[in-house]
């Protein structure tokens, strides 16, 4: 019992549901190493003794809590109710607020009962101060926040791609921020668009190969410098000299790996990329600065401060001593050591060349977020935020504080996976997170919504809590650790607020229950694959567009699934048996894959959306998409590749060297690379996007 309780007080479970009616017991083992992730002894029962007495003790002295939340009522008006850590205040407590602006507001002693008085505080993130009669005194982090995300302006349509398979006849092998500014400013104005969904532009981990993953990045904070477009740099166009020469080199050779992409069947290479693009900028580094640009970057810098001197010294130090930091010489893996100050100072000008890459990127950014707005587009750029980070990259080395030592986040067991799922991603502690007032949280989301009209967020339900895998253990040996969503939702509608940004959570497999409601509540929007949309509490039919929530981005497929081609004509099992991932006979996989694709299309037929014609798989698709128009989705995704017919996944979960993900440009049926340029003008995509935006 005592463990138990020891683990309930640091949100460890000790137990999970995998599904209704089955409770599945976490082994102590597990328990006692993620308490200790959470610096809690539990390794022995006068330890658990000790620990539960301390925390017990402690969360009895305790005036208030590290953060304290204070939501607007979801009528706009009043504040929602007061938590009950400030009704749990001793009579005659005095409390005083110090705003995120400066300013001191003592607070009525009717404070702690009355919605009333914080509805007066304005929206931020404060400072609370108590004192109680006794002489305790408290201090917490208070978040005043909205009571929901924004929304979506319009009911609106647009694209999901992966920026990185969306070449241009400008491209350097492959897709590119000046290739997301002319998709976002075409789509916009030619096909009545209102975003683009992207991959997330997280920065890569340096290394040979480089993961192409986009989902396990070195650092969430900072954009990857390979996605930008060299020519649309403003210094490219003073080069001279000798220096110029070399960059019309650099410009062949990039036309050459493009040409190889397009032409001759070869995989994106993004090493290859960043060797092109990284000598290119070395050459526009020695470029001045114009005085304008100067103060520009000097804004930049100050703006970003201690984030992106770390994230900066973090690249120069990686190019020293290489990509993991774990092994770099021990004063180096502290960012805060004299040693790593020192490297700072004699790499400097390394620092500042990266620093002023993050600069070149966020600018980027920022003009093609201006594209899509000044199209007309309704929401805008869609930047996706990935669950994680890779523990060896910027952000673990940064903050390693806030990041669960010893542990990686994954996903238990279930239906799908027996064995499993482990990420390799260490997690946020929840007690560091609250205890600095969520500041890495909030300074994330910042950073990502400078240039968003929305963003998605990988695996939402990780607000709510994260399946922690022991390192050396298998992913079955893993529990849930429970994040205070109250706090994680009053962020981010806070910084989504601010930024005027929708809000939208891959909330796909398995979600506890009670989930999908707390983020409706607060306005984030879900997920909706049409695969996916049966009737399960019924008839397990497909469900009836009218049925499906409002609250959604409607979509046919994603980028860990079957293209719609794929799944319409079965190739995706043919793959996935060439693999030797089915885990039944192929007769049988494809047999019930019919069967599920002949009940879509019988429903299709059923409503009117499939007319009679040739029965060819461009008319079932073109259907696909009438039925997602038919939802009361506040956004249709339509997945880029699905306009030209592709038949391969961009990622196909459960493989690794077996298949080229994340390494595929845009496609036809057939297999031949597709341009954007290609794109605008081709006959079948203006077909499809006919049913979204006829003329």
């Amino acid at each position: 019992m005592g463990l138990a309780r020891l683990a309930e007080l640091h949100g460890v479970a000790t137990a999970y549901s995998p599904s209704p009616g089955v409770t599945v017991p976490v082994s102590d083992d597990t328990v006692v190493s993620v308490l200790a992730a959470l610096d809690v002894d539990a390794s022995s029962p006068a330890a658990v003794d000790d620990a539960l007495s301390r925390a017990e003790s402690a969360a009895a002295s305790r005036l208030l809590p590290p953060t304290v939340v204070v939501m607007t009522a979801e009528d706009g008006g009043e504040a929602a109710a007061l938590p009950p850590a400030l009704a749990a205040l001793p009579p005659g407590t005095t409390l005083r607020v110090e705003t995120e602006r400066g300013e001191s507001v003592e607070l009525p002693r009717t404070a702690p009962a009355d919605p009333a008085v914080w509805a007066r505080l304005p929206l931020g993130v404060h400072l609370l101060a108590a004192e109680a009669p006794d002489g305790r005194e408290g201090r917490a982090t208070l978040v005043r926040a909205p009571a929901r995300v924004p929304r979506p302006p319009a009911r609106t349509h647009g694209f999901l791609v992966q920026l990185y398979s969306l070449l241009s006849a400008r491209s350097w092998g492959m897709g590119d921020l000046g290739d997301l500014a002319e998709l976002a400013g075409w789509s916009g104005r030619a096909l009545g668009a209102g975003f683009v969904q992207i991959n997330p532009l997280h920065a890569a981990v340096p290394g040979t190969p480089t993961d192409p993953s986009p989902y396990r990045p070195s650092s969430r904070s900072f954009p990857d410098p390979v996605h930008l477009r060299i020519e649309d740099v403003p210094e490219y166009a003073y080069v001279r000299g000798a220096d110029r020469q070399r960059l019309d080199a650099l410009v062949e050779r990039a036309a050459a790996l493009r040409a190889a992409v397009l032409e001759e069947d070869a995989l994106i290479d993004r090493d290859a990329v960043w060797e092109l693009k990284r000598a290119a900028l070395e050459i526009l580094d020695t470029v001045p600065l114009g005085p304008g640009r100067r103060a520009a970057y000097c804004d930049f810098l100050a703006d970003r401060g201690t984030a992106l001197e770390d994230h900066a010294t973090w690249c120069a130090l990686a190019e020293t001593h290489g990509p993991r930091w774990s092994q770099w010489p021990a004063g180096l893996r502290d960012p805060r050591s004299p040693e790593t100050a020192e490297a700072r100072r004699l790499l400097r000008d390394r620092v500042d060349f990266h620093s002023r890459l993050a600069w070149l990127t966020d600018e980027q950014l920022a003009g093609a977020s201006r594209a899509a707005r000044d199209a007309g587009m309704a929401v805008g750029i869609v930047h996706d935020l990935a669950v994680g980070v890779h523990p060896e990259g910027a952000d673990a080395w940064a903050r390693r504080d806030a990041f669960a030592a010893g542990m990686s986040v994954g996903a238990p067991p279930d239906a799908f996976n027996a064995l499993g799922q482990d990420w390799g991603l260490p997690p946020w502690r929840p007690d560091t997170l609250a205890a600095s007032g969520y500041a890495p949280y909030r300074d994330l989301l910042k950073s990502l919504l400078r240039h968003a009209g929305a963003l998605r967020i990988d695996h939402v339900m990780g607000l709510f809590r994260l399946w922690w895998v022991p390192e050396g253990q298998r992913a079955t040996s893993g529990t849930y650790v429970r994040y205070d969503a109250e706090a994680m939702l009053a962020v981010l509608a806070l910084e989504a607020h601010r930024a005027g940004a929708v809000v939208i959570g891959e909330d796909l497999g398995t979600v506890e229950p009670g989930v999908r409601e707390a983020l409706e509540r607060r306005g984030v929007l879900g997920t909706s694959v049409l695969w996916f949309e049966r009737d399960w509490q019924g008839t397990g039919r497909p469900l009836e567009p009218g049925a499906w929530r409002a609250g959604c981005v409607a979509t046919a497929t994603t980028h860990d699934l079957p293209s719609t081609a794929a799944r319409l004509t079965g190739e995706h099992v043919e793959l996935r048996h060439r693999l030797g991932l089915l885990g039944r006979p192929l007769e049988r996989e494809q047999a019930e894959d019919r069967a599920e694709v002949a009940e879509w299309l019988g429903a299709l037929t059923r409503l009117g959306l499939l007319p009679e014609g040739d029965g060819s798989e461009e008319e079932d698709i073109r259907a696909v998409y009438r039925f997602l128009s038919r939802t009361p989705a506040r956004m249709i995704g339509v997945w880029l590749p699905d306009t030209v017919g592709d038949r391969r996944p961009q990622n196909l979960p459960g493989t690794w060297d077996q298949y080229p993900n994340w390494r595929l440009p845009v496609a036809d049926a057939a297999g031949r690379p597709v341009t954007l340029d290609q794109l605008t003008v081709s006959p079948r995509l203006h077909r499809l996007m006919e049913v979204l935006h006829p003329h």
